[in-house]
C-alpha cells in the first residue's frame, strides 16, 4: 500500500508549516480560501471586540467597509458609531446574533428590553454601553432602537460579505423568555429581580445550532453573501462558571472553535479565518500579548491583518466588476430611508502599513462591554 502521506502540501507537515516557518517568523496557517474580497465589495462585521480590528484594516487599505448607522467620525466614537457595521455594540454569543436577527425583523421581542442604571438613567439592555449618558426613559430607548433595527436589516441584507467572531460562551439570559445579553444583568443595570435572570454557559452543540441557524436566515434575505467566521484570541475577563479563569477560558475558546469549523465545513460559502491560531499557536512564543496576558499586541494584530490580507484582500477589481465606490465606507446619510443608499463622499486619508500600526498603538481603546465587569467591582 502506498504511504497516504506521500504527496501531501507542505501545510500538512508541522515541520514544514510550522517549525521551521516559525523560526523566520512567517507561519501562515490558512491553507486556502474559497472566495476573495475585492474593492467593491462591501464587508459587514459583527462579534466580540476583536472584530472591529477587521473593520479598521478595511478602512484602512481602502476597502468597502458597510456601515449602516452613520455618526461622529474618528477611531474612538463615543457613541458607539463606526465599531460595527450596526451600532449594535459587541455579540459575544452565537445566541445574542441569532437573537439580533430576530429582534431585528420581528420574529422575537423580549420582554425585558430596557434596563435602568443606578443612576436612574435608562439603557438598551442589548447594547448596554452604546450611548454613556444613557436615555431619560424607557420609552426614549425603545425610540432610539427603531432606527437600529433598520439599519440591522440593511446591514444583513445588503453586505456581500459578512464577518462574524465568536468570542465567548458564557453568557447570561432571561428566565422569561431566553433574550441573551452581552452584559450580566447588574453590571451596568437591570430591569427586573436577580431571580429572574440566568446564568448558561454554552455548549458545542448549542453553538453550532445557533450559528447554522443565522446563516440559514441571514442566506433567506441575502442569498449571495459570503461569510467569514473567526475566534477571538481574547482571554475571558472573567468566569461565572466553578472553574478557574484559565481552563473557562480554554474551554470557551474550544468550544467556539469546534463550532465555527463543524458550519464551516457543513456549509458552502463559508471560511473559517484563524485569527485565533496566529495568536495563541506556539509558533507565536506569547509575543502577541500584553503585559495583562490578555490584550492583544499591536504586533499581534498586524499579523493577522497581514494574513488577511494574503489570502483574501483582491486589489484589484474582477473582470467585469465595477470600480469601487468613491470612499471604502459604503454609508446612507441618516435622513435617507431604509431602502436608499448612498456612499460617503470623498475617499478619507488611507494610511500606509507604517501609519497603521502607530494608529494601533496609539489607539488600543477597542470597546469590550465585557471589561464593564472588572470596572463595575472597583
Amino acid at each position: 500500500m502506498r504511504n497516504p502521506y506521500l504527496g501531501l502540501p507542505d501545510h500538512a507537515f508541522w515541520s514544514r508549516a510550522v517549525s521551521r516557518p516559525a523560526l523566520e517568523g512567517a507561519v501562515d496557517p490558512l491553507a486556502g480560501s474559497p472566495f476573495t474580497i475585492g474593492p467593491r465589495d462591501a464587508v459587514a462585521t459583527a462579534g466580540s471586540c476583536f472584530a472591529q480590528h477587521i473593520a479598521r484594516h478595511l478602512v484602512a487599505q481602502g476597502f468597502t467597509y458597510l456601515r449602516t448607522e452613520a455618526g461622529a467620525e474618528g477611531p474612538a466614537d463615543p457613541h458607539g458609531y463606526d465599531l460595527f457595521s450596526a451600532r449594535y455594540g459587541n455579540i459575544y454569543t452565537c445566541r445574542q446574533l441569532l437573537q439580533t436577527f430576530n429582534r431585528a425583523y420581528g420574529l422575537f421581542e423580549p420582554q425585558d428590553d430596557v434596563w435602568q442604571r443606578p443612576d436612574g438613567r435608562f439603557i438598551d439592555a442589548f447594547r448596554p454601553r452604546i450611548l454613556e449618558a444613557g436615555h431619560e426613559s424607557a420609552a426614549a430607548v425603545r425610540e432610539a432602537r427603531e432606527p437600529h433595527l433598520r439599519a440591522i436589516r440593511r446591514a444583513f441584507e445588503e453586505c456581500d460579505v459578512f464577518v462574524f467572531t465568536l468570542g465567548l460562551t458564557e453568557g447570561w439570559a432571561s428566565r422569561l423568555d431566553g433574550a441573551a445579553y452581552p452584559l450580566a444583568p447588574g453590571v451596568a443595570g437591570a430591569g427586573r429581580p436577580a431571580g429572574d435572570y440566568a446564568f448558561h454557559n454554552f455548549t458545542a452543540a448549542e453553538v453550532c445550532a445557533d450559528l447554522a441557524e443565522f446563516i440559514d436566515r441571514l442566506r433567506a434575505v441575502n442569498p449571495a453573501v459570503r461569510v467569514i467566521l473567526t475566534v477571538s484570541p481574547v482571554p475571558l475577563i472573567a468566569t461565572y462558571s466553578a472553574r478557574h479563569v484559565l481552563p473557562a477560558t480554554i474551554y470557551s475558546k474550544s468550544v467556539l472553535r469546534v463550532a465555527a469549523q463543524e458550519v464551516a465545513d457543513a456549509m458552502p460559502g463559508i471560511l473559517y479565518f484563524p485569527s485565533f491560531e496566529i495568536i495563541t499557536g506556539p509558533q507565536s512564543r506569547g509575543r502577541y500579548y500584553g503585559e495583562d496576558l490578555r490584550s492583544v499586541t499591536p504586533e499581534g494584530v498586524r499579523a493577522v491583518m497581514e494574513v488577511f490580507s494574503r489570502h483574501l484582500l483582491r486589489q484589484a477589481p474582477a473582470d467585469g466588476e465595477a470600480a469601487p465606490p468613491a470612499g471604502p465606507f459604503f454609508t446612507p446619510p441618516p435622513e435617507a430611508p431604509v431602502e436608499a443608499a448612498a456612499p460617503l463622499a470623498g475617499p478619507p486619508a488611507q494610511t500606509s502599513a507604517v501609519d497603521y500600526a502607530a494608529e494601533y498603538a496609539r489607539n488600543l481603546d477597542i470597546i469590550c462591554d465585557e471589561e464593564e465587569i472588572e470596572r463595575s467591582l472597583r
